[in-house]
């Protein structure tokens, strides 16, 4: 199938005479591709546009509800507005079932058989913000995985058909929330035989407005030939939704009758680069395979940076503690397709196709003559010359409103457009995304973020504020399900952690052991201490130095205590133990257990007496957390008590560098507490003699510097400070490393530092740089 755009030299007749003295002085100056004319036909309409959604899912908007007013609300009218920032029309959420779905557990509404609660978690919350946003939105659920006691263990049950029926039920009768569509399993292979079970569950319990989707696996289009074996089968699914789909169907899809979407999507990235893939993949998903809907994951990176695929959202906000979020460039690119196209509009067939290094889409309004064309030039190499012929009911005269983003300024009203005899012409520049309507009311929404801060500490956290069943603040449950309860043996609140076994897993996550972690990836030296108390045979454990958090059921990248109830006890990494012994320990009793991390020496404490003492320089930073077995077990007044010393002075610093090499990888991403996700790099090409300088603002005192480096580059390299006259050597050495690597020199004094790389095999990339007294 050809998708190309016809060039003008292709057409017959005049057609690339026609308004050539505007084009050319809209391009003066310039070099440009041959001039193209597209045909906008009122008359040739396609299939029906459905909208632009989002999934949450994964525990990736965790941290979003734990957001201080005004700036949540802030957040959510960025996201869910509609004509004011992404104005997602469609909210897809995971339907919590007590297992890691990427970057956490989302917890169950039935832990058990016997249990029901309707307010566990946070996607009730997000649905309801969203529809009163836009009551127009459409809602989505879908399970990851499902408790252990569903089926006894197997998913494809009426077990979890009356489950997922609950659920929708519930949405309606607890929170005011019409579920308008569901799936079976996500990215897992579909058993038929559940998807005719769950139909049938669904209108036998009243619920046959809610159409199914199936069947939500990778790139599988293979559900629509079994279709044609099956009519049971296909009167069950309504939509064929395939996750990433890199923008082709079958052909046998395109044609089943059935409406077809991209039902998870997306590159995972809120910068320009995210902002340049989801443009494409918004206009592509239909020109190439006829997808009326895609669903990206995920709407808002509330997730700490060290879990799985950081920074997948269209704006981060995982800093409630400060109230600080970012509205990113995907933000905008998605904007360019929701303000501009409403869930119902009319694909026109002629004016969806490929450009040269570029794509365009072009829609209209169902009722009325107005119309939409969505353009992006992202792999251009020149610009080039585009003219509209406007015909079948599309007026001859329309004025059009022009939108652009850029890597450099995004989502901005750069003027209007006459058409003139039916013609509509201009110039579209490489790498941008265009916007062009008869339509009014888009604006670029802009609220005032707070500064950015880091986590708060000293922390404590006695659970006392809470109600049995809450999740306290900032807690990322991992595996198992820690919620607030009433303390075992005396007064007050505590954290407990429930599960008693795995649930039925999903294929992409194996669960660790039952772990929840806190607070800030780029922590070095301090104590964290907790209280605990086993309910029966098993072991609890002390996280800290929590880095990077894997996606199965390995350990994390930490250091951790760990003592069972004969009093055993291991202090060990994710690779080796280090320490172990025994100690008087007993079920039912509150216990102590303390680690403290001073460079490379860690300590380990157990009801107040030191059990080892250790030198080891696996992990430098990382965050803290409790765990324990698949029992029952209980945690209170958790303490974390940073060393005087471990205060980064770079953080949210202005910085500069001797070069860059695009709009995302500026200095600045240096230095914003972020590890994972944003990084300084040079440009490309250079290599030794390039530098990351930091302003301290005021002449300070320091010794220690952390660099995180990106990629294993640099073998050489300085750190030197400003004496006000001349930069001055305070450390020298080879070889970065990949993993990060903090150095120490006698303490200087001054307020500009930088790391000056002398020799590297490519470009220098550094996720962090953090300077300490």
């Amino acid at each position: 199938m050809n998708h190309q755009l016809p060039a003008a030299s292709q057409r017959p007749g005049s057609r690339g005479r026609i308004l050539a003295a505007v084009i050319a002085a809209l391009l003066a100056g310039q070099g440009v591709a041959a001039e193209r004319v597209v045909t906008l036909d009122g008359r040739r309409v396609g299939r029906v546009f459905e909208g632009i959604g989002a999934l949450s899912a994964g525990a990736s908007s965790r941290l979003l509800i734990e957001y201080p007013e005004p700036y949540r609300s802030q957040i959510l009218d960025f996201l869910f507005k509609p004509n004011y920032g992404a104005g997602f029309q469609h909210l897809k959420v995971e339907i919590g079932g007590d297992v890691n779905s990427t970057d956490g557990c989302e917890p169950s509404h039935q832990h058990t058989r016997r249990d029901e609660n309707y307010h566990r978690g946070y996607e009730w919350w997000l649905m309801r913000q969203a529809k009163q946003r836009n009551p127009g939105i459409c809602l989505d659920a879908l399970e990851w995985g499902a408790p252990a006691w569903i089926g006894n263990g197997y998913f494809n049950t009426q077990d979890n058909a009356d489950y997922i029926a609950r659920y929708i039920k519930a949405a309606k009768t607890v929170h005011g929330l019409d579920i308008d569509y569901t799936g079976a399993w996500n990215e897992t292979r579909a058993d038929m035989g559940f998807v005719k079970l769950l139909r049938q569950t669904l209108d036998r319990s009243g619920l046959g407005r809610v159409q199914l989707v199936a069947d939500d696996d990778i790139n599988w289009w293979g559900i629509v030939e079994v279709m044609q074996t099956d009519p049971e089968l296909a009167q069950a699914v309504q939509v064929v939704g395939v996750h990433y789909p890199k923008y082709n169907s079958t052909a046998a899809a395109r044609a089943c009758g059935k409406r077809l979407w991209a039902s998870e999507d997306g590159p995972w990235k809120g910068n320009w680069a995210g902002a340049a893939a989801l443009a494409k993949l918004y206009n592509r998903n239909y020109i190439v395979g006829k997808m009326t809907k895609t669903i990206i994951w995920s709407p808002v990176t509330a997730y700490y940076d060290n879990l799985p695929l950081p920074g997948s959202g269209v704006m981060r906000a995982n800093a409630p503690w400060s109230g600080h979020y970012q509205v990113q460039p995907a933000l905008w690119a998605t904007a360019h397709t929701t303000q501009f196209a409403r869930p119902g509009w009319l694909y026109l067939e002629d004016g969806c196709g490929l450009l040269p290094g570029g794509s365009c889409v072009a829609l209209k309004s169902p009722t009325g003559n107005d119309f939409s064309i969505i353009l992006e030039t992202i792999d251009a190499e020149e610009t080039q010359a585009v003219t509209f012929d406007l015909t079948g009911g599309l007026s001859g005269q329309a004025l059009v409103h022009v939108w652009r983003s850029s890597a450099t300024e995004q989502f901005v009203k750069v003027g209007q457009l006459q058409a003139e005899g039916g013609k509509l012409a201009l110039a579209l520049e490489p790498g941008c995304i265009y916007s062009l309507t008869t339509t009014t009311g888009q604006t670029k929404g802009a609220a005032a973020s707070p500064a950015p801060a880091q986590f708060p500490v000293p922390y404590f956290e006695d659970f006392e504020r809470y109600a049995p069943g809450a999740t306290p603040r900032y807690f990322a449950d991992q595996a198992g399900c820690f919620e607030v309860a009433d303390r075992a043996k005396g007064k007050g609140r505590c954290l407990r952690q429930v599960l008693t076994q795995k649930g039925i897993e999903w294929q992409f996550h194996l669960d660790p052991f039952p772990e929840t972690f806190l607070g800030n990836p780029n922590w070095c030296d301090y104590a964290v201490s907790a209280e605990a108390l086993l309910e029966g045979p098993g072991f609890v454990s002390l996280f800290g130095r929590v880095g990077l958090v894997p996606r199965h059921a390995s350990p994390p990248n930490a250091y951790w205590l760990k003592v069972d109830q004969a009093g055993y006890w291991e202090l060990g990494t994710a690779s080796h133990a280090l320490a172990s012994g025994r100690v008087p320990f007993s079920v039912n009793t509150w216990h102590k257990l303390k680690l403290r991390f001073a460079g490379t020496t860690i300590q380990a404490f157990i009801d107040e007496r030191q059990a080892a003492e250790v030198t080891d320089a696996t992990y430098s930073c990382g965050m803290a957390g409790v765990g324990c077995g698949w029992h029952r077990a209980q945690f209170d007044n958790l303490s974390i008590q940073p060393e005087p010393t471990d205060q980064n002075l770079a953080f949210a610093k202005p910085a500069t560098a001797s070069s860059v090499a695009d709009a995302d990888t500026g200095p600045g991403r240096a230095t914003d507490g972020d590890a994972f996700t944003t990084r300084w790099c040079a440009a490309s090409g250079r290599t030794g003699g390039e530098w990351l300088e930091i302003n301290l603002g005021a002449s300070t005192t320091f010794s220690a510097v952390t660099l995180k480096q990106f990629a294993d580059r640099v073998s050489g390299f300085k750190i030197q400070y400003f004496d006000g006259a001349a930069w001055q050597d305070a450390y020298t050495t080879v070889n970065l490393g990949a993993t990060p690597k903090q150095v120490t020199f006698s303490p200087v004094t001054a307020s500009r530092v930088r790391c000056y790389v002398t020799e590297a095999t490519g470009p220098p990339s550094l996720w962090e740089m953090e300077v300490r007294r």
